[in-house]
């Protein structure tokens, strides 16, 4: 016995049917027919669905940085600020992203190891990022100004982390390499300091090493404003975004001031 025909859903097979009803039938299938096209056509450009008939949701954009702006810490690039977004939403972790000013301490002490920097000497927002100054507090009792920290948020929403893209230098400055430049190793790095008494500290450091990838020590500050240059070497995979900062020591051997530029490896 071979198999009958294969009918859309809700149409019986009838055995005989006379032509009245054969007529009524063929109209019957065809109307399924178009009715089932144009509810296909209904649903295109919208979100798709999963099997269930329910709508899946469209992924939310990795929106990264302005363009010439590099991501020093604490995350390597969008998509791990949104990583990070998602784990906020999801369970509220590390909520600290949120706070400008615990995120400039952290760069500081944890990221930069500068851990004497534990003070919070000013505070700017604005519509273009955050300007935090952190220091530390003297035997004197006055507080000084280490550096001056430019974040900005890296993602959308109110919920978006902040994101350090460098320093806004005084009487300390990092001016070569360029910002946002290719590097190779070894590296010359300069720029202007002051302060006879003062020796400069240069490390290389970049996200997911928890020690620099090049160091050296030590170069004399010179005299008020002076240029000073010097080499490092240092080991990193291609494209990878660098923090280059320098630093002061006085005769106590803190870090009183440093800067810091970002550039990528070759």
């Amino acid at each position: 016995m071979r198999a009958g025909p294969l009918l859309p859903v809700g149409v019986s097979l009838v055995r005989r049917t006379a032509p009245g009803l054969i007529t009524a039938l063929v109209v019957a299938v065809v109307t399924v027919l178009l009715v089932g096209l144009a509810t296909g056509c209904g649903h295109r450009g919208t979100a798709s669905l999963s099997a269930s008939g329910a709508a899946v949701p469209e992924a939310q954009p990795v929106v990264d940085l302005s363009p010439g702006l590099q991501p020093l810490w604490p995350f390597a690039d969008a998509a791990a600020a949104r990583a990070w977004q998602d784990s906020y939403r999801s369970g509220g972790h590390q909520p600290w992203h949120l706070d400008p000013e615990a995120t400039a301490l952290s760069f500081a002490q944890g990221y930069l190891g500068f851990t004497a920097i534990d003070e919070i000497t000013s505070s700017a927002e604005t519509s273009g990022g955050a300007l935090i100054g952190v220091g530390t507090a003297r035997p004197d009792d006055q507080i000084m100004t280490a550096a001056l920290v430019h974040m900005v948020r890296l993602g959308i929403g109110d919920d978006a982390p902040w994101e350090v893209v460098g320093t806004r230098d005084t009487t300390l400055s990092v001016d070569t390499p360029g910002y946002g430049s290719t590097v190779g190793s070894p590296l010359t790095v300069g720029g202007r300091a002051g302060g006879a008494d003062e020796n400069l500290r240069v490390q290389v450091r970049r996200v997911g090493a928890a020690a620099p990838v090049g160091t050296t020590c030590c170069v004399p500050a010179g005299r008020e404003n002076a240029r000073w240059s010097t080499t490092v070497t240092f080991t990193a995979p291609a494209e990878t975004v660098l923090t280059v900062v320098v630093s002061t020591g006085g005769p106590g051997g803190d870090v009183e001031r440093f800067a810091v530029t970002g550039v990528r490896a070759a």
